[in-house]
Order: C-alpha cells, then sequence, then structure tokens
C-alpha cells in the first residue's frame, strides 16, 4: 500500500519521531485503562475464586439492585457530586487568584520561592496530611483543643460534629491542589502577548483593567478546557482524601461517605465484587453523560474551546 495514498500512514512516515515519542505513554493507558475494561463484566456477574471473572454465573442487574436498595446510593451520590463542584469551583478561583497574584509579583526570586512553596502541598502524602488533621483537632491532645484549654474555653469535638466536616475537607483539598492548578493558570499566563500589555499601560490601563480586559479572556480556554477534564471526574471522589482525612471515622459518615470510601468499605467487609463494579460503572457511566453534555454546551456557546 502506497503510504501517501493513507493518510495515517503518511503521516506515520513523515512524523516517526513524534510517534515514537507517544508510544511508552500509548501503551500504558492501553494496558493500565483499556485492557481493564474486560472486568466490567464483573457488574453483571455473581463473582466465585473458583469460576474467574469470565466464568462466574450471570446475574444482569441484580449487583445494580443490591447497591440501591443498600440504602446508601442517594447519599453517597449527594456527598460526590455536592463536594466535586465545590472542590471544582473554590480550587478554581483560588488557582486563578494565586496565578494573577504570582504573574504580577515583580522579584523573580520571591516569585519563584513563592511559586516552589505553594506548589510543595501537591507531593505531600494524604496519609501525612490525615495524621496532620489529626493531630491538629484530636479532642485529647490537639493542639486547637489543647489551645482552647489554655485560653480556659471548652474543647471542640471535631470528630463527632458532622457540620465542621464539609469546611475541614473544602480547605483540605485546596491545600493539596491549588499550587498544581496554579502552575498550569500560571504558564498560561506567562504565554500572553507581552505587546497586549504594554499597549494597555500606553493607553493608561490600571492593573485591574488589565486583568479584566486582557489576562482573563486570555486565559479562558485554559479555563473551559480543564472544566471540561474536571467534569469527567466529577463522580469519583477522591479516596486518598475522604479516606484518610476522616479516618474512616463512623459518626460523620452522613456527610464525608462518597462512592468510593463507601465500595472500598463494602468490599472489605462482604466481598461483593459484582456489587463494588456495578458502583464503579455507574460512576463512569454518569461521568460520560456529564462530560458530554458540558462539552456539547460549551460547543454551542464557544466551539473553538470544546474538546471535541
Amino acid at each position: 500500500m502506497n503510504a501517501r495514498k493513507h493518510p495515517l500512514l503518511y503521516d506515520l512516515q513523515k512524523n516517526r519521531t513524534k510517534w515514537l515519542m507517544i508510544l511508552p505513554a500509548a501503551v500504558v493507558v492501553i494496558l493500565m485503562c483499556y485492557i481493564p475494561m474486560a472486568g466490567i463484566v464483573l457488574a453483571f456477574k455473581e463473582y466465585n475464586y473458583h469460576d474467574g471473572i469470565f466464568g462466574s454465573p450471570w446475574v444482569g442487574f441484580k449487583n445494580f439492585q443490591y447497591f440501591f436498595k443498600s440504602g446508601k446510593a442517594w447519599l453517597t451520590t449527594r456527598n460526590t457530586i455536592l463536594y466535586n463542584i465545590v472542590f471544582l469551583c473554590v480550587n478554581t478561583f483560588l488557582q486563578i487568584t494565586c496565578a494573577i497574584m504570582l504573574s504580577e509579583l515583580a522579584g523573580k526570586i520571591f516569585k519563584r520561592i513563592t511559586q516552589s512553596v505553594m506548589f510543595l502541598p501537591y507531593f505531600i502524602s494524604w496519609v501525612v496530611v490525615g495524621a496532620f488533621i489529626y493531630n491538629l483537632f484530636n479532642y485529647e491532645f490537639g493542639a486547637v483543643n489543647t489551645f482552647l484549654r489554655g485560653a480556659g474555653l471548652e474543647p471542640v469535638d471535631v470528630y463527632s460534629n458532622k457540620r465542621m466536616w464539609p469546611v475541614i475537607l473544602v480547605v483540605v483539598s485546596a491545600f493539596k491542589n491549588v499550587g498544581y492548578g496554579t502552575v498550569m493558570y500560571l504558564a498560561s499566563i506567562m504565554n500572553i502577548d507581552g505587546e497586549m500589555f504594554e499597549a494597555a499601560d500606553l493607553d493608561g490601563a490600571t492593573m485591574w483593567q488589565k486583568i479584566r480586559y486582557i489576562t482573563l479572556p486570555s486565559i479562558r480556554p485554559t479555563v473551559v478546557i480543564l472544566f471540561l477534564l474536571a467534569i469527567g471526574t466529577i463522580m469519583k471522589g477522591d479516596f486518598q482524601m475522604f479516606w484518610q482525612v476522616t479516618g474512616n471515622n463512623p459518626m460523620v459518615l452522613d456527610v464525608t461517605d462518597v462512592i468510593d470510601t463507601y465500595v472500598t468499605r463494602s468490599l472489605l467487609t462482604m466481598q461483593e465484587f459484582g456489587m463494588t463494579s456495578a458502583a464503579g460503572l455507574y460512576q463512569s457511566g454518569i461521568s460520560f453523560v456529564l462530560v458530554l453534555i458540558a462539552n456539547y454546551i460549551v460547543k454551542k456557546v464557544e466551539p473553538d474551546y470544546a474538546l471535541f
């Protein structure tokens, strides 16, 4: 077959170096993401070790019925969606704000130090963050309650107070993720044509006017793309954060239990592989639909910013 008559073969021949660079990442994605998708059949089977994944008997939608009849489907779905929406909105706002502030700093050394300090929490393990939160809010010897007792005030039992955990989780999520997102938005700001700012200075524009009319419109494509990518994970709770920070505390599960933590507990206690697979497929299905809807809306409003 003539390579020039076939677009894919022609592109492989012309850009062989780029394709070779992509190959390792493509192999990893295929091995880690696409091949394991065959395990979806577990959602429709009553798994047993003797018959294995493909030999176990089919049970139709029984595993989905078990998940929804357990009484936790609505609670965990609500918590997962609401937390992720709040995380997305709060973190995006803080990331854009911090990126703009860093871009306006004059000192290069101070800017680099600040950027590195903000980025550092992203590499801290959730186990460490969970231990930090525990030592901060523990009723007996936590730093907060030790300070309150020293000031003659009543200590606060955080680990049995449901109302405090949504705030704590939002703050902890921002602590871990704002620095990482700030770097991406800062890179987008750095790519803005400097002549636009110079022209604004000649016209007498203030810093706020440059941010409003130049910076924010210029990074809008980045914001939209990252938002669309985040929509795809809106049904996926950050398992490590919820599991490690809350310590799987049964007293606050009504406000901290998400689909991922519920599925993990069910798997550890009941060994229900079919139900856990059904819950995972339920998450992925809704996430896929949300991405399609969000992309469709963006395509109608700003076609150039859509993913596909």
